[in-house]
């Protein structure tokens, strides 16, 4: 059997996503001796860009950048190493009756928009706005902190508890009671307490469902859409954007600031088992059966992966296999990208519109947005989706050629155990449906097609190791949030052997490009090993 005995490393990181990548850089930089493991031979996980048609460059799976820590961005110095983003200029939704919702940028657009659909909609839009905007920023404030154990008596976890108490402080009586019940309504409940129009209501509920399987009506779905819109992108809340090069530039400049510090990528290096000795890890074998040596191993894995995968069951106590068991990470989305000829024509917009910079949706009512959950409910993929579809070749024509165009479209419901089983001709049938509903508002769109990439929950599955699909890795609801997430007495990050440690998306705060999980989980590391803290201040403790 092959082995790498003759080196040890300080630390070994299985994963090369941007989490994965991000705690390996941190840990890096703090001088550790360290080794990012890749199962495939390319780097980046769900955030990558590939070219599968000549000239094209895809965003395979993750497509659009908001949430991504801007204090990762600039302790890691990710702008040297290429990073730029570019924000989008807003998002619309097509009507069935020819006419559109476009949600501006500009504070006075927009509200003339809601206007001309529902005045009294102007009103409330001002509402709902200071009051997201105020739970994303009490919400944001623990982000970047690792949540306090509740059945520990450490000073540390006492301290935890006492910040949470004095961020909550500051609300009134009667604040708090709406907070609480945020967490637990639906989004289309929550969304019709401030509109009253079918489309207005239907624009702001689809960020509520991406990824998740739920559906407007499901309790919980409220929380789903502050956590999309608590991102920024150059210091402006709640705006999202590209990063220019594709989603694969997150990755390639975390990478390069892991390299700056003297860390090591191995590709086409998929690890089988992570090996314990005495209760410790002590280092990782490949499938290749080459054993690797190292003082730390860190899982960038789900937590089904991680506990369920890669780890012997007679290393980790049995209601920890139940609780991975029992895990909630359903896949229910799927993904289409899309070559196109040139610039589709919207019919419903104004000729050079700014709204094609944006999201386009395509389903302008509550109720088709509950029947395409229906469908996913009974193992059939949405015969009228909810899809967000964006082209960011209009920014970046670093992504497809001259004159020609790039469109990523993120599709709501599909299911991962389809009725039947997946083959290729029901992936086909899956892309089709798709199109055909882009189509349904532009007469050109079809004829410019030159090559699709359809992507079920199983091609996310098995090419880049996403359970099911899931893109949040680990459903976002209350009972797998905070101190539950993954489980009630592993959310600080540690694993049940010692100097094993988690940093996926499956750990607090969930998934999306944030990198707040890979930067919380390499300060716990850190702090275990009583090494020089590399991760900013705003992360740790105040």
């Amino acid at each position: 059997m092959a082995n790498n005995r003759g080196k040890k490393y300080d630390a070994i990181v299985i994963g090369a996503g941007h989490n994965g990548l991000t705690n390996a850089a941190f840990l890096a930089k703090a001088g550790l001796d360290v080794l990012v493991l890749e199962k495939n031979e390319y780097i980046g996980g769900a955030t990558v860009s590939r070219e599968l048609h000549e000239g094209w460059k895809y965003s395979n799976c993750s497509y659009v950048c908001s949430l991504f820590r801007p204090e990762i961005y600039q302790a890691l110095d990710l702008g040297r190493h290429g990073l730029e983003v570019i924000p989008l200029q807003g998002s619309t939704t097509f009507m069935q009756n020819g006419d559109y919702f476009g949600s501006y940028h500009q504070p006075t657009v927009r509200r003339r928009e809601i206007a001309r659909h529902s005045k009294r909609d102007a009103d409330a839009a001002i509402r709902f706005d200071a009051d997201l905007m105020k739970w994303c920023r009490l919400i944001r404030g623990f982000l970047l902190r690792t949540p306090p154990n509740p059945a520990s008596l450490k000073p540390r976890d006492a301290w935890e508890f006492a910040y949470l108490v004095k961020q909550f402080y500051g609300l009134s009586e009667s604040q708090i009671y709406e907070f609480i019940r945020f967490f637990t309504m639906s989004i289309a409940e929550y969304l019709e307490e401030y509109f009253e129009s079918d489309v207005i209501l239907a624009h702001f509920s689809g960020g509520s469902i991406i990824g998740t399987g739920l559906g407007v009506y499901s309790p919980g779905t409220a929380y789903v859409l502050l956590h999309h819109a608590m991102g920024d992108v150059d210091g402006n809340i709640g705006s999202w954007g590209f990063s220019r090069g594709g989603m694969g530039a997150i990755a390639k400049s975390i990478a390069a600031s892991f390299s700056s510090f003297g860390g090591e990528i191995r590709t086409a290096a998929e690890v089988r088992q992570i090996r314990v000795a005495g209760r410790r890890a002590v280092g990782v074998v490949l499938v290749s059966g080459e054993e690797i040596d190292a003082s730390v191993v860190v899982s960038n894995l789900d937590a089904k992966r991680t506990f369920l995968g890669v780890m012997d069951p007679k290393d980790l106590p049995e209601d920890l296999l139940h609780r991975a068991e029992n895990f909630k990470i359903r896949g229910s989305s799927g993904k289409v990208n899309i070559a196109l000829d040139g610039l589709p024509n919207m019919t419903a917009l104004p000729q050079g519109s700014p709204l094609t910079r944006g999201h386009m949706h395509f389903t302008d009512t509550l109720e088709r947005l509950e029947r395409g959950y229906d469908d996913w409910k009974d193992n059939r993929w949405s015969a009228d989706p909810y899809v967000d579809a964006l082209i960011p070749s209009q920014f970046d024509p670093t992504l497809a050629p001259p004159g020609k165009h790039m469109m990523s479209v993120f599709v709501q419901y599909c299911p991962y155990d389809v009725e039947g089983g997946w083959s290729d001709e029901k992936r086909d049938a899956f892309g089709a449906t798709v199109i055909d509903q882009i189509a349904q508002y532009s007469p050109d769109f079809k004829s410019m097609i030159l090559h699709t990439e359809v992507r079920t929950p199983l091609e996310l599955e098995n090419e880049v190791g996403l359970t099911e699909g899931n893109i949040f890795q680990g459903e976002l609801t209350l009972d797998q949030l905070m101190f539950n997430r993954p489980f009630p007495g592993y959310a600080q990050y540690r694993g049940p052997v010692k100097n094993m440690y988690l940093c996926s998306s499956s750990t607090h705060p969930g998934g999306g490009v944030m990198g707040a999980p890979g930067a919380n989980s390499a300060r716990e590391i850190l702090k275990d090993l009583r090494r020089l803290n590399t991760v900013p201040a705003d992360f740790g403790d105040d």
